[in-house]
């Protein structure tokens, strides 16, 4: 472990600077022990900070709440909200919290207004250990950047103040990333008995009336695009940017498809995926891990299919609201810093995400649990989620295979446009046709 000194301040408690000039293990040892007691710095006052804090019920988990409150000491009360209400409250509501946990599309869409403050990457003790994709957007130097809002894209600001975004690292983030992964259909194999090995499958005829998508249209059209080209319908120039006409052509095709019964039902929440394909209404589907992991547990079969076109992905991260200052600023960094320490992102990869520092997160896991989610290798023993629930057997391996197979397979993330408003128009239309 890194040396950590103990530089006293007026109550006698340990220095943030300290802290953080002992590095990430001290963080993470420290956090997760108690043995400095928690939190680790003034820990009278503290103890009677809340922050607030809202994003979608992805990563807003009870559990998060209460180990922070167990290892630093002050409250963190959550609410969880679909993308667009996310959206909304970020854009809207500066007042009403602390913290946004929010994916970086919807950073493109909220940075502007002004109402989340610039954060300081000197203050993060794990920033060197954060994966290439938000910093450069490579996972590996070979890498190619996919399509559509990459977090690196919208990641850092110039500083201070700064209403636009940088083109590299600047030293100030947007959002602190914390969360990702990537995302394909979901199949009931059971119930289709056939191997699925493309999107264009969503449009099959043979699954009419058991197909969904989801109804957030900078995730949806992302999907619908990832069909139309493997349909061999539609020829991108940029699905991640696409013309008017682009957008025209790729709605009309799902329009017709609608019409024509294709789809059981359109959901925005993972929940409403998991009721729809535990049921057995739908087979396939725009799916996100949690649901995946959910279906599973309940003993039935659903499989995050690997697709020959490669797979739609996303990432996450927390931002500070532009009031947030003085005592309860300082203890939204140290909760930054616990949250990448190790013990979330063991807890959200046994559901299958990816932290944005992965070796803190091993500290935290199995070796039968990090080869099984991590290194796609085959699972040794029963593999359970953070519930405790079993998922997936011995002998089983991870759908889709290791991080550098998955994560390497991205062909574009959600995104936003520039034609976003008639994007929105052309959405909603969809959905009432």
């Amino acid at each position: 472990m890194t040396e950590m000194k103990k530089v006293t301040t007026k109550n006698g408690g340990w220095s943030r600077r300290a802290v953080l000039k002992g590095g990430a293990a001290a963080v993470g040892a420290a956090a997760g022990s108690g043995v400095l007691g928690a939190p680790m710095i003034w820990a009278q006052e503290i103890k009677d900070v809340t922050l607030r804090q809202f994003g979608t019920g992805v990563s807003n988990l009870n559990e998060v709440a209460q180990k922070v409150k167990e290892d630093l000491g002050f409250t963190l009360e959550m609410t969880a909200l679909d993308s667009d209400s996310v959206t909304q409250r970020a854009a809207t509501q500066p007042n009403s919290f602390d913290i946004a946990d929010i994916e970086y599309w919807i950073c493109k869409k909220v940075w502007g207004a002004g109402n989340l403050q610039a954060m300081d990457t000197s203050k993060i003790a794990n920033y060197d250990k954060i994966v290439g994709i938000f910093k450069s957007g490579k996972l590996t130097p070979e890498s190619v950047i996919a399509q559509g809002t990459a977090p690196h894209t919208v990641g850092f600001t110039e500083g201070p103040g700064s209403k636009t975004f940088a083109d590299t690292e600047t030293g100030w983030m947007t959002l602190i990333p914390t969360i990702y992964n990537a995302d394909t259909l979901g199949i009931r194999p059971d119930l289709i008995g056939r191997p699925i090995n493309n999107w264009h499958e969503l449009l099959n005829p043979e699954f009419q009336g058991k197909a969904s998508i989801l109804d957030i249209s900078s995730i949806g059209i992302m999907d619908m695009a990832m069909v139309c080209e493997s349909m061999g319908e539609i020829q991108y120039g940029d699905k991640g940017n696409m013309t008017t006409e682009e957008i025209d052509k790729t709605i009309a095709i799902f329009t017709d498809a609608k019409k024509r019964g294709q789809f059981r039902a359109f959901w925005k929440s993972f929940d409403e995926s998991v009721n729809f394909m535990a049921s057995g209404e739908v087979v396939i589907q725009s799916m996100w891990s949690p649901a995946i992991t959910a279906v599973k547990s309940k003993g039935i079969p659903c499989v995050y299919q690997p697709l020959e076109e490669g797979y739609r992905s996303w990432g996450g991260g927390l931002g500070l609201s532009a009031a947030l200052s003085g005592i309860e600023l300082e203890a939204a960094y140290e909760y930054i810093n616990w949250y990448l320490s190790g013990w979330v992102g063991g807890f959200l990869m046994r559901q299958g995400y990816y932290s944005a520092v992965p070796e803190t997160s091993k500290e935290f896991m199995t070796e039968n649990e990090w080869g099984y989610w991590f290194e796609g290798k085959e699972a040794v023993e029963p593999i359970a989620n953070p519930f405790g629930d079993v998922m997936a057997q011995a002998g089983e391996v991870r759908d889709g295979g290791s991080f550098y197979e998955r994560m390497g397979s991205v062909a574009c993330w959600n995104a936003v446009m520039d034609e976003n408003k008639y994007l929105v128009r052309k959405w909603n239309e969809f959905i009432a046709a």
